[in-house]
C-alpha cells in the first residue's frame, strides 16, 4: 500500500468515531481544578438537590459541602498537611464520600483499600503510600489492630455503617451487627468518627487547597488476579476528564436523574462513574453498602433509580432473582455494566428481561481498566451492539496491536488492546520499571497504555473484547481463547456458568479444561457429561475442545465479583 493511502486510511479510521459524536468534540478540555472543586463548581446550581440517599436517610448539595468542610477542618486540625495521603477503608458510608472528598479539598491525597482486604494486604498498602492517617470501616478493626503499629499511620478514625442511618434502621442495624464488633476507646491512636469531626468544630483554618489537574488525587489498586497488585495513582485532571467524556457519550443524564450506587468507592468503576459522575451532575445517589442478592427486587422498587450500573454477576442476580416477575422497570433510563465483560449469549438474556419488564432501554456495556480512570470505551450514542462494548469516550482512541510485533491489526483482526486518551494514569506508585511496561510512547509523542487485553475493532470502529492475554493457550501451535469455549458452552440449554483454563500436555503443551456449573434443575452425571462433551464436537475445532470436564456448585470468585481464574487453574 502506497504512502498516501495508509494516510487516508488512518484518517478515514479516526473519523469512525467522529460520526458518533460529532465532529470537533474528540478535542477534550481537561478541567484545571481539584476532584472537590470541579464538583462543587458543577453543582452549585443544585444546592438544595438531594446528593445522598443513605436508606431513606437524604442529604443535600447544602448539607454534603457544609459536611465536607467539618471533616475537612478536623482533618487539618488533626495535622493532615498537602500531599499527606489519608487511607479510606471503607464500604459505601456518606463518610466515606464526605471523607474522600475533604481529603482532596485540603489538597491531600487518600488511599483507597477494601475493608475485606487481609491483614497483610492492609499493612502493605499503607506502608507502600506512606500513610498518616487511616479512616476506617469498624468491622475491619480486628484485621488493623495488630498491623497498625508497622505502620506511619499515626491516628485512626473508626466509623461504623450505622453512623449516618435513620434511628431505626441504626438500631437494626446495631442489634444484628455493631453489637457484636469489638473497637477501642478514643485515645491517642483511635478515634471514633464523632470526636474525630468534633475537634476541628472550631477551627478558623483556611481548608481549600487550590491544586491543579496534574496533582495526585487517589491512589487505587489493581484487583490482582494475574499478578501482585498495583498502586495505581490517578490525577484530578484524569478523573475530572471522564465526567466531560461522559457528558457527551450520555448527553441526557441530567440533575433529574437517581444513581444505584452498589459498586464500592475502591473500585474505580464505583468511584469515578457511580460517585462523582453523578454528583458532578446535580444528581442523587443512592448509596448500597452492603449488597443483598435476595433483595434486589425491594431495592429497585423503594428507590426507582434512573441509571444502575454494576458488574456482570449483579445483572445475573437480577434475573436470579424469584421476586422480579411483577416487577415494572420503566423508570430505568440507562442500565450499563462495566468491571467485567458479558458474553453475548448473556447480554441477549438480559436485554430480554428488561423487555419483558418494560423497561424502554437495553444493557449498554463498557470497557476500561483503573489505569485510564475507569470506563474509558462505552457503548454510547447507538453503538450497544450485542458483543461489543462500544466505542471510545471522546478525546480517547483505540487500536489493536500484533501481540508480535509492532503492527497494528486490520478490522476483525485479534490482537492486544491499546488506549490513549486524558484519562490514562500518572504511572504506577514508586514502580517506574512497571510503569514503563504498560505506557507507551508513540512517534507522535502519544502515550498509549498496553492493557494486555485481547480485542478487535469491526469496520463500524466498535471494540470486542476477547479475554486477557495471559489466559490466550497455545494447543499445537494454535492461538486458542478460553473466552470463545466458555462463550459456546453458556449457549447449552444445561449450563449456568463456567470457566476454563489451560493445563500442561505432554505434547500439546495446553489444553482447555472446562469448570461447569449446572442449571438448578439439572444433575450433574456421566450422561450429561457425555452431552456436553458431544456439543463441544459439534461446535468447537477439534484443537480447541476441552480435555477434562469437571462440575462445580460455583465459581470462585474474586472480591471485585469476577471469576477467579487463579483459583481454578490452582485446582490442576
Amino acid at each position: 500500500m502506497k504512502i498516501l493511502d495508509k494516510v487516508k486510511e488512518k484518517l478515514n479510521y479516526n473519523k469512525k468515531w467522529d460520526k458518533y459524536y460529532g465532529k470537533g468534540k474528540n478535542k477534550i478540555k481537561v478541567p484545571n481544578l481539584s476532584l472537590y472543586e470541579f464538583m462543587n463548581e458543577s453543582s452549585l446550581n443544585y444546592i438544595n438537590n438531594y446528593a445522598i440517599n443513605y436508606f431513606g436517610k437524604r442529604m443535600t448539595y447544602r448539607e454534603f459541602f457544609y459536611e465536607i468542610d467539618k471533616c475537612a477542618k478536623a482533618l487539618r486540625s488533626h495535622g493532615i498537611r498537602p500531599g499527606d495521603v489519608v487511607s479510606i477503608c471503607m464500604a459505601n458510608t456518606p463518610e466515606a464520600i464526605i471523607s474522600f472528598y475533604a481529603v482532596n479539598k485540603i489538597g491531600a491525597i487518600s488511599n483507597m483499600i477494601h475493608p475485606l482486604s487481609a491483614e497483610e494486604e492492609i499493612k502493605d498498602s499503607l506502608n507502600a503510600t506512606n500513610s498518616v492517617m487511616l479512616i476506617l470501616i469498624n468491622v475491619a478493626y480486628d484485621r488493623v489492630k495488630n498491623i497498625i503499629d508497622e505502620t506511619n499511620v499515626y491516628k485512626t478514625v473508626i466509623v461504623s455503617a450505622m453512623d449516618s442511618m435513620p434511628s431505626f434502621t441504626g438500631l437494626g442495624y446495631f442489634l444484628l451487627e455493631d453489637r457484636k464488633v469489638k473497637i477501642p476507646k478514643n485515645d491517642g491512636e483511635f478515634i471514633q468518627w464523632s470526636e474525630f469531626i468534633k475537634k476541628g468544630e472550631n477551627s478558623n483554618a483556611k481548608v481549600l487547597v487550590k491544586t491543579t489537574k496534574n496533582q495526585p488525587a487517589v491512589i487505587l489498586h489493581s484487583g490482582g488476579t494475574t499478578g501482585t497488585p498495583k498502586n495505581i495513582v490517578l490525577n484530578n485532571g484524569n478523573i475530572n476528564v471522564v465526567i466531560e467524556q461522559v457528558r457527551i457519550g450520555l448527553p441526557d443524564l441530567d440533575e433529574t436523574d437517581k444513581m444505584l450506587t452498589i459498586l464500592p468507592l475502591f473500585h474505580c468503576f464505583g468511584l469515578v462513574e457511580c460517585v462523582h459522575y453523578p454528583l458532578c451532575s446535580g444528581a442523587e445517589i443512592i448509596l448500597i453498602p452492603k449488597f443483598d442478592a435476595s433483595r434486589f427486587d425491594k431495592l429497585l422498587t423503594k428507590y426507582k433509580p434512573t441509571i444502575v450500573p454494576g458488574v456482570p454477576t449483579l445483572f445475573e442476580a437480577l434475573i436470579n432473582n424469584k421476586h422480579m416477575k411483577k416487577v415494572d422497570l420503566s423508570f430505568i433510563k440507562y442500565i450499563v455494566s462495566g468491571g467485567d465483560t458479558m458474553n453475548a449469549e448473556k447480554n441477549k438474556l438480559l436485554n430480554d428481561f428488561l423487555a419483558e419488564h418494560n423497561c424502554n432501554t437495553e444493557l449498554k456495556q463498557g470497557y476500561g481498566m483503573t489505569e485510564t480512570s475507569g470506563g474509558c470505551i462505552f457503548g454510547v450514542l447507538g453503538t450497544a451492539k450485542l458483543g461489543s462494548v462500544g466505542i471510545p469516550l471522546p478525546g480517547n482512541e483505540v487500536k489493536i496491536m500484533d501481540i508480535n510485533s509492532d503492527q497494528e491489526m486490520k478490522d476483525g483482526e485479534i490482537g492486544e488492546i491499546y488506549i490513549t486518551g486524558p484519562s490514562v494514569m500518572t504511572g504506577y506508585l514508586d514502580n517506574i520499571k512497571e510503569t514503563n511496561e504498560i505506557l507507551q510512547k508513540d512517534k507522535a509523542g502519544k502515550i498509549w497504555v498496553k492493557t494486555g487485553d485481547l480485542g478487535y475493532l469491526d469496520k463500524d470502529g466498535l471494540l470486542y473484547y476477547v479475554q486477557r492475554l495471559k489466559r490466550m493457550l497455545i494447543v499445537s501451535g494454535y492461538n486458542v481463547y478460553p473466552s470463545h469455549i466458555e462463550e459456546v458452552l453458556n449457549k447449552h440449554e444445561y449450563i449456568l456458568s463456567c470457566g476454563v483454563v489451560g493445563i500442561p500436555h505432554p505434547y500439546k503443551v495446553q489444553v482447555p479444561k472446562a469448570y461447569i456449573v449446572l442449571k438448578e434443575d439439572v444433575k450433574a452425571s456421566h450422561k450429561v457429561k457425555k452431552e456436553i462433551k458431544e456439543y463441544c464436537k459439534k461446535n468447537l475445532a477439534h484443537y480447541m475442545l476441552p480435555k477434562e470436564f469437571v462440575f462445580k456448585e460455583s465459581l470462585p470468585k474474586t472480591k471485585l465479583g469476577k471469576v477467579d481464574y487463579r483459583e481454578l487453574e490452582k485446582d490442576k
